[in-house]
């Protein structure tokens, strides 16, 4: 489900779940225990296999789940993203294929963006599922007031347009995507672990705390919403469509 290896003190976690990545309560349970598990790693890239980094959720096991899975499904994608965006150590997202809806959340969490090849962009509103706090937060936090037009118009991104809003860092060739990711990882880690996570600490406190403003304001909404029953039918509407 996540291959770990490592390379030089850099511990490399590679998604392997499915043909595309799908974010489900078992991988998104996973991820933070992988990170768990490399805490003393000099720093991380986050990857995935074939043709996606991650395509995001899983959209028919929401269908198919109804409530009893959007109450376990919520919780996991909120932590393993914010176990992702407040990880101390330095982390890099290679983007190695498409990063839609959570996919582009969990490569927004990095704190250093590369891609080579495939789209990213939020596919939320386009599915007809409303935004958690925390997905949001970090997209806002990435991005700034980009996070308008990724929201809103479900746009789907080319690495050179990602690029021009800061959604990624740097447009790689696909044979460069993991030893770029590495040797950008390890420059990031020369800083002293603990100067470094204070860094992040402090450039990530406003986030932090519009996400704790937000979930007290919205989070009861955002689950009333993805349990309805409507949404398991638009749910089913969405995926058939993308099938022809």
């Amino acid at each position: 489900m996540i291959e770990t290896t490592e390379r030089d003190g850099v511990a490399v976690l590679r998604l392997r779940h499915g043909p595309v990545n799908a974010l489900d309560v078992e991988l998104l349970t996973a991820l933070p225990q992988a990170l768990a598990q490399v805490a003393e790693a000099r720093a991380v890239v986050l990857t995935g296999t074939g043709r996606c980094f991650s395509a995001g959720v899983d959209l028919k096991r929401i269908a198919d789940g109804g409530a009893a899975y959007v109450a376990e499904f919520l919780p996991a994608l909120s932590t393993a993203a914010l176990a992702l965006f407040e990880h101390p150590r330095p982390v890099v997202g290679a983007i190695n294929g498409h990063a839609l809806a959570g996919g582009c959340v969990l490569a927004a969490a990095c704190d250093l963006r590369l891609m080579a090849a495939g789209t990213i962009g939020l596919t939320e509103l386009a599915a007809g599922v409303p935004f958690p706090t925390v997905p949001l937060e970090i997209m806002r936090h990435a991005v700034g007031p980009a996070t308008d037009r990724l929201v809103l118009t479900a746009d789907r991104l080319e690495p050179t347009e990602a690029a021009a809003i800061g959604l990624i860092h740097e447009a790689v060739e696909p044979d460069d995507l993991l030893p770029t990711a590495l040797a950008r990882a390890a420059q990031l880690a020369t800083a002293p672990p603990e100067v470094y996570a204070l860094a992040k600490t402090q450039l990530h406190r406003p986030a932090r705390e519009r996400i704790d403003i937000g979930r007290q304001l919205d989070e009861g909404h955002v689950h009333q919403l993805w349990s309805a029953p409507t949404l398991q039918q638009t749910l089913r509407d969405y995926l058939a469509n993308l099938a022809t």
